[in-house]
């Protein structure tokens, strides 16, 4: 019998953009840059192919993505 993979559950599920940033922000590293709504907004915008399908988020497909993303632009897209 196999197992459920739970995590592969989890990383797989869809999401809306505020469920998404509060699992994003969830256990990042001290002194990693904080998604914002504002910041996962602009990511879509300039990431349009990523969200063809559904629109939806989810951690498998975007979190990697928008880590390496957001460092580079965290001081240009602050108010």
């Amino acid at each position: 019998m196999q197992r459920r993979d739970l995590d592969r559950e989890r990383s797989e599920r869809k999401l809306t953009l505020p469920v998404f940033l509060e699992t994003y922000n969830e256990g990042l590293p001290e002194g990693f840059p904080r998604a914002s709504i504002a910041f996962l907004e602009k990511f879509k915008a300039v990431f349009p192919a990523l969200f063809k399908k559904d629109g939806s988020w989810s951690l498998d497909q975007h979190r990697k993505k928008v880590m390496d993303w957001l460092p580079a632009h965290v001081k240009s897209l602050e108010v």
